[in-house]
């Protein structure tokens, strides 16, 4: 004779409450963790693009004083717009033992980096 039938068990389908908790923990880790690195990258890059411009007048300055001389350069203007931002120009001098000026150029701007650059440049243009 034969065992009476009983009815068989079907295995359980989809996720326990556990489960899914466990795996919304998970990702709400891995979301918070990208956007913090996200975050630090941005602050660390957001800088980079005023100190290049800051850099490019400091440069330009530094170019017109090579081929202008020195004494012209004193009549050059103490603002420099580039970017949008109007850059402050500080120039400083000192004399060196050759007979030439260590121009020291300062760019600044409000609430921004700045650069600072220094050329060898005679007095007068030759």
């Amino acid at each position: 004779m034969r065992p009476p039938m009983t009815p068989r068990r079907r295995p359980a389908r989809g996720f326990t409450l556990i489960e899914l908790a466990v795996a919304v923990a998970i990702l709400a880790i891995g979301t918070v963790a990208a956007y913090r690195s996200f975050d630090q990258a941005q602050r660390g890059i957001g800088g980079q693009l005023d100190r290049t411009l800051a850099t490019e007048v400091a440069l330009n300055r530094a170019a017109e004083l090579r081929l202008e001389g020195m004494r012209a350069g004193r009549s050059l203007p103490g603002t420099e717009p580039m970017g949008g931002i109007g850059w402050a120009v500080d120039v400083t001098e000192a004399a060196t033992a050759g007979g030439l000026i260590e121009a020291t150029i300062l760019v600044t701007a409000d609430e921004r980096p700045g650069a600072r650059y220094v050329v060898v440049v005679p007095e007068a243009r030759p």
